[in-house]
C-alpha cells in the first residue's frame, strides 16, 4: 500500500479543476443498466470507487471500459448472478444496483453492502421503498433475494430524505407500469444530476431537487452521452486546504449554488472568496482563522457531512474554539484521534466534537481510516510544521483522483511513495 509524505506550512498559490463528482458518476453507472444501449459517461474520475461498481457491473456480463477520460458501458446482455460480499463489501454504493436490474430485470441478488466504517448506514429505506413497489424481499444468509415479478408503480413515504434510497427508488421506477412517487426526497444535486441522466435516456423523472418526486415509467431507456455534475466534496477540501495554509487558489469547475452551505461558512472564518464567471472560485485566506460557534451537519442544503472532516483539520488551527456537530453518521470523528497526535485539542463526546484552536500543528505518522477522514489528515499535514506521513491512502483513493498531483500543482510539498 502507499503512503503520503507531507512537509507542512506552504501556502498554497495557482489554479485546480475539480473532478467530476464520485456521488454522482456512482449511481449513473449502476443507472446504465436501464438501457441495453451504450453509454458513455463523459469526463468520469478514475477512483477506487469507481473501479469496485465497474467490478459488479462485469460480473453482471455488461461491458465498461475507459476511451481517453470518458467511461464507455453497455449493459446489452445481463446475467443475474449473484453480487457477492467480494464484491459488495468494497463498496456502499453497490446499492444502487438493487433499483436499476430489478427495473430491468425483474429479479436481484445482491449480499450487503460495505464501505467506509463512519456509522451504521442501515439500508432499511432502500428494502421498504422497493416493497412499496410490490417487489418480494427475503434475506438468506446475508444475500438480499429480490422477486420484482409483480413490481409497479407505487406511493414511498421515506421516513429519512437518505440520498441512496432516492436515487435507487428513482432507478427502479424508471421502467415500470404506472408511477412512482417518492415523497420526503433527497434534494442533492446528485439527485437532480441522475434525474437529468435517466430524462436524457428518454426517462421522465420531475421534480428531482424537491421533496417530491415523480416517475413515470416508461417500456425502454435508450443511450446517450453524459457528462456528470463537478464533484461538491472536493471542492470543499480544496477550499478547506487553502483555509488551513494561507495563499490563494483558483479552484475551477465549481457549480456556486451547489457549494453555498460551505463558502457560508468559509467566510464566517474569515477566508475571503470571490465567485466568477464559468465555475470559478478564488480563494484567499491570510493568517489562522476565525472558529466557529457551531458547524452542525444535516440533509442538502445544509452543511454536508462529508465535509465535516476537513473543516474540523481547519478549525483545529482556529483563533478560538468551535463545536462541531454531526447529525447523520455516528461514528464519523474517529479521524480526530489522529489529528490529536499532531497536538489538536478536541474533545468528543457522542456526536459533538469541541474544537480548542491551536496555534501551531506539528507533523506526525498518520493513519486514514476512511475517505474523508483521510482528507482531513491531509489538510492538517499540509498547515502542521514539520514532516507527516500518512498511511491508509488506499481509503483517500476511494473519492479522489489522484490528490496529491492535484495538490502538489498549487505548491503543496506532498508526495506519494510505496509504502510496502
Amino acid at each position: 500500500m502507499d503512503k503520503f509524505i507531507i512537509d507542512g506550512g506552504v501556502p498554497l498559490s495557482g489554479e485546480i479543476e475539480v473532478q467530476t463528482a464520485k456521488n454522482a458518476a456512482l449511481p449513473i453507472i449502476a443507472a446504465c443498466i436501464l438501457t441495453e444501449d451504450p453509454v458513455i459517461i463523459e469526463n468520469c474520475p478514475r477512483l477506487r470507487d469507481i473501479d469496485a461498481m465497474l467490478d459488479i457491473m462485469r460480473h453482471l456480463g455488461c461491458s465498461a471500459e475507459f476511451v481517453g477520460n470518458d467511461l464507455h458501458v453497455c449493459c446489452r446482455n445481463i446475467s443475474l448472478n449473484v453480487i457477492n460480499s467480494d464484491l459488495t463489501g468494497k463498496l456502499r454504493s453497490s446499492i444502487f444496483i438493487l433499483g436499476s436490474i430489478l427495473s430491468r430485470c425483474r429479479r436481484a441478488y445482491i449480499s450487503h453492502p460495505g464501505g467506509c466504517e463512519i456509522g451504521l448506514r442501515p439500508i432499511d429505506l432502500h428494502i421498504s421503498g422497493l416493497k412499496s413497489l410490490a417487489v418480494g424481499i427475503a434475506d438468506e444468509y446475508g444475500v438480499i433475494c429480490c422477486d420484482g415479478s409483480k413490481m409497479r408503480g407505487g406511493v414511498i413515504n421515506l421516513d429519512f430524505a437518505s440520498v441512496g434510497a432516492t436515487e435507487n427508488l428513482m432507478m427502479a421506477g424508471a421502467l415500470l407500469d404506472g408511477d412512482t412517487v417518492i415523497v420526503n426526497a433527497a434534494r442533492e444535486p446528485e439527485i437532480v444530476d441522475l434525474a437529468d441522466f435517466i430524462n436524457a435516456m428518454g426517462g421522465k423523472v420531475v421534480g428531482a431537487g424537491e421533496s417530491v418526486i415523480r416517475v413515470t415509467g416508461v417500456k425502454r431507456l435508450h443511450g446517450c452521452s453524459y457528462r456528470p455534475i463537478p464533484d461538491r466534496i472536493c471542492a470543499a477540501t480544496f477550499f478547506a486546504a487553502v483555509a488551513a495554509t494561507g495563499g490563494e487558489i483558483a479552484v475551477k469547475n465549481v457549480v456556486p449554488e451547489h457549494v453555498f452551505g460551505i463558502t457560508e461558512r468559509l467566510k464566517k472564518m474569515g477566508v475571503k472568496l470571490y465567485i466568477g464567471h464559468g465555475g470559478t472560485v478564488r480563494v484567499v485566506a491570510e493568517g489562522r482563522p476565525r472558529p466557529l460557534h457551531k458547524l452542525e451537519t444535516n440533509v442538502y442544503p445544509a452543511f454536508p457531512t462529508d465535509a465535516q472532516p476537513q473543516f474540523c483539520a481547519v478549525l483545529s488551527r482556529a483563533t478560538g474554539s468551535s463545536i462541531v456537530v454531526e447529525n447523520l453518521f455516528e461514528n464519523r470523528f474517529g479521524y480526530t484521534a489522529e489529528l490529536s497526535k499532531m497536538g489538536a485539542a478536541i474533545t468528543v463526546k457522542d456526536r459533538v466534537a469541541v474544537v480548542r484552536g491551536v496555534p501551531v500543528l506539528h507533523g506526525a505518522v498518520l493513519g486514514a481510516l476512511d475517505l474523508r477522514g483521510g482528507a482531513a489528515l491531509v489538510i492538517a499535514a499540509l498547515s502542521a510544521e514539520g514532516r507527516s506521513v500518512i498511511t491508509g491512502v488506499e481509503h483517500i483513493d476511494r473519492g479522489y483522483e489522484y490528490i496529491e498531483r492535484t495538490l502538489a500543482s498549487v505548491g503543496a510539498k506532498i508526495r506519494r511513495v510505496d509504502h510496502t
